[in-house]
């Protein structure tokens, strides 16, 4: 073999090597991305922003790197329910247009190996929390977790229309555990907190539930408008939505917030209220008022707690 036919097969051996390189690289990507995929990191940001909210309204103070240390672990402790919620799911995920291309269903993930990624961060953000924190605070994260886990996602997702209720206290935590990591209790403030999510949760929620009916029908997951009809679905979403205002407006009453708050969440809650009324209001067959109310929930929260963070934030400069 010559010179010329050496440089030219060495040349093709260290393309293939850059191949299989770079095929190597996109697969560790790709197996990264799968994973954070299952700590549902849309999700986790809002809960991460409410606990913030919750710290930062809490009487008391912490090191900044300890409130950061409190947020962390709230993050990981959100995502590995997430994960241990995928785990058990997958079954229904992979037959609903919602999540089947979540990373289980879609052979990213094996269930056992999401199940154990979901174990160790649920362990390791508590025991973080407790060390890092304070008792109280690691015990409300390890009740979120447990809540979600044990009760929504095990006992109340597949047995009773009340799931998203009942089940909606675990995403109401998190305001709480904040609360808790700066202050050290539980007030009826951070209760207050708590409700808020709480009484958002089922409109937020059956409003998704109208426009997938046909996902949950189809994996026998009772939800309201599977079990109870979509009119009913309509009815509770305007009886929980005129619940939430005053809700909303519980922090101005208990002295946490003040009257910017408590203008803007009125606001915010009468055109919440329009859109509930809206959804009401229309037949079976247009999903798009459900549509618009589930878009605009996600804004309208996040709006409330960005209020009350700004609020204090300006108090804090003034």
């Amino acid at each position: 073999m010559n010179s010329g036919n050496l440089a030219i097969d060495h040349s093709a051996e260290r393309g293939a090597s850059r191949q299989v390189g770079g095929t190597e690289r996109q697969a560790g990507g790709g197996r990264l991305t799968a994973y954070l995929a299952l700590l549902k990191p849309r999700v986790m940001s809002l809960v991460v922003f409410t606990a913030l909210v919750g710290l930062m309204l809490a009487p008391g103070s912490l090191h900044p790197m300890v409130a950061i240390a409190a947020l962390i672990c709230i993050a990981v402790g959100a995502g590995a329910s997430g994960a241990i919620n995928m785990w058990y799911d997958a079954d229904i995920d992979g037959q609903m247009l919602r999540t089947c291309d979540r990373p289980i269903p879609r052979g990213h993930v094996k269930p056992r190996a999401a199940l154990i990624f979901g174990t160790v961060l649920s362990f390791a953000s508590v025991l973080a929390m407790g060390a890092l924190v304070n008792l109280l605070s690691a015990a409300l994260l390890a009740l979120t977790i447990a809540f979600y886990v044990f009760v929504y996602t095990m006992w109340l997702k597949r047995r009773t229309p009340q799931n998203i209720v009942i089940g909606g206290a675990a995403g109401a935590f998190p305001p709480m555990i904040g609360w808790a990591a700066a202050s050290g209790d539980v007030s009826l403030a951070s209760i207050a907190l708590f409700a808020i999510i709480f009484f958002w949760t089922p409109p937020h929620f059956w409003a998704l539930a109208l426009y997938r009916a046909d996902d949950y029908r189809n994996v026998g997951v009772p939800m309201l408008p599977v079990v109870a009809g979509k009119a009913a679905t309509r009815r509770q979403i305007l009886i929980y939505s005129l619940i939430l205002i005053p809700v909303t407006l519980s922090p101005v009453a208990l002295g946490i917030c003040g009257v910017a708050y408590g203008l803007g969440a009125g606001l915010l809650g009468l055109i919440f209220l329009a859109f509930a009324v809206q959804v009401w209001r229309t037949g079976d067959d247009n999903d798009r008022p459900a549509r618009r109310l589930f878009a605009y929930s996600i804004f309208y929260l996040f709006a409330l707690f960005a209020l009350m963070l700004g609020e204090r934030l300006m108090a804090g400069w003034a």
